[in-house]
């Protein structure tokens, strides 16, 4: 098992707070009145133009793993919190209190490639205590998949990690996070509708989700960002964010694990005209599906195709993919697999004779050679013409031996060869022999 488990939330996963106390800590029942005041309380959390991958040293800090559902409408979806994560982890003995579980809070208001940098000195700082031997494992949802990626592979912790585990990353972005962006965001009704398009523009987060994955449509075909012009962003912040994307290599393939969630209509590719995109479900004429957030092609790494093995699938969607019972199966069962290399064993391969005829009434004789006498047990069965085992003989091992099946009665029989157990290194062998009267003289 790992030495160190890191739980990374997804975008808005995680509690804010500044020197004046919580500044985002929308939850449970309060979501929905929350709809009605977000527009005074994230007026706060507005990052400045230009902020690029710095932090604004607005006093403003990360606290806790959201509990309980939360949400930004129109940002992106209501998700449910992270509590069944941590008990899950801690049945398998990682608490926060032994020093081997990380809940890893972050603002999520900042580059994927600040709080990558953050998690590392973090993890380092943990594996040190730890031991120099120690090893990390990562089990992320959605965008906190991509800030453990800058992590493994732009930070240097490569080699102090042993798994990357991702529900419902968006790895190649997500076309509602375009049309989210394009559209501006409004929410509310009527007199008290409030507009956190502005706040929205400025998160060079939301930025790092938009499709990476060539989308949108054009006389030419389907484009990337990009390859045309998006109306009403800012053209540095959607460069900077494809760049984010760009550098992550995938050169840590071979130890990830994506879960993803399938089956629920969601947007995947996006049409702009008049200065607004209108999503649409399907790719290329196929309705691919996804998590109803993130679209199945957007969920695989670049140059993985869907059918490849390495994708785990659930039926679930976005919201709830980290708080699904069987999805938490398999964290577990990727978490708890032991890396254990075979040893190079060679399999027993014996030579067998056996009569094709024999009396009834005599014994029935069979030989069994042996070039490698490494086996250690083999079985003889004597099977009937149904595969009936009628009697066995478990001889001592040698590179010769005779095995005597008594008093043999007609009919058609089997000598099978095998293993003494399921798993035995020897390759089994079969031969059919039959048994008849002594013909009258």
């Amino acid at each position: 098992m790992s030495d160190l488990v890191v739980v990374l939330p997804g975008i808005l996963g995680s509690t804010l707070k500044d020197k004046d106390g919580m500044v985002w800590e929308v939850s449970g029942r309060a979501a929905l009145k929350a709809v009605f005041t977000l527009g005074r309380s994230l007026h706060r959390l507005k990052l400045p133009a230009g902020i690029g991958d710095e932090h604004p040293q607005d006093g403003i800090e990360p606290v806790a793993l959201m509990s309980d559902l939360h949400v930004i409408p129109g940002i992106w979806t209501p998700l449910k919190g992270y509590d069944r994560v941590a008990k899950r982890l801690n049945s398998l003995g990682y608490t926060v209190e032994k020093g081997n579980l990380l809940l890893f809070a972050y603002d999520w208001r900042l580059s994927n490639r600040y709080n990558g940098a953050l998690l590392a000195r973090r993890v380092d700082e943990m594996l040190d205590r730890l031991g120099p031997d120690a090893k990390v494992s990562f089990v992320c949802h959605s965008m906190g998949g991509l800030v453990a990626r800058w992590c493994i592979e732009q930070c240097g912790m490569a080699e102090r990690t042993g798994k990357l585990i991702t529900m419902g990353t968006p790895y190649r972005g997500a076309a509602s996070a375009l049309e989210q962006l394009v559209n501006g965001v409004r929410k509310g009704l009527g007199p008290l509708a409030i507009d956190l398009t502005d706040f929205a523009r400025s998160l060079p987060s939301l930025h790092q989700l938009l499709p990476e994955y060539a989308c949108i449509q054009s006389a030419t075909g389907l484009v990337r960002t990009t390859e045309t012009t998006l109306p009403e962003l800012d053209t540095k912040m959607v460069a900077d964010a494809m760049a984010f994307h760009g550098a992550l290599t995938d050169s840590f393939a071979d130890q990830t694990y994506a879960i993803l969630g399938g089956k629920q209509p969601t947007a995947t590719t996006a049409h702009i005209a008049d200065g607004k995109v209108t999503c649409y479900r399907d790719y290329e004429g196929e309705e691919l599906y996804g998590d109803a957030t993130v679209p199945m092609v957007g969920a695989a790494r670049k140059g993985l195709t869907l059918s490849s093995n390495t994708l785990h699938r659930v039926v679930e969607q976005h919201t709830s993919l980290q708080d699904n019972s069987a999805v938490l199966d398999m964290v577990e069962s990727f978490l708890t697999s032991k890396t254990i290399i075979p040893k190079n064993v060679t399999a027993t391969e014996p030579q067998v004779i056996v009569p094709d005829l024999a009396l009834a009434g005599e014994d029935l004789e069979v030989t069994v050679e042996l070039k490698d006498t490494t086996a250690r047990a083999l079985k003889v069965a004597l099977l009937d013409e149904n595969g009936k085992q009628v009697e066995s003989r478990s001889p001592a091992i040698s590179e010769s031996m005779t095995i005597k099946f008594d008093r043999m009665t007609p009919g058609a029989y089997y000598v099978q060869v095998s293993g003494i157990s399921v798993g035995a290194p020897v390759v089994p062998v079969t031969s059919a022999v039959l048994v008849m009267d002594c013909p009258e003289v």
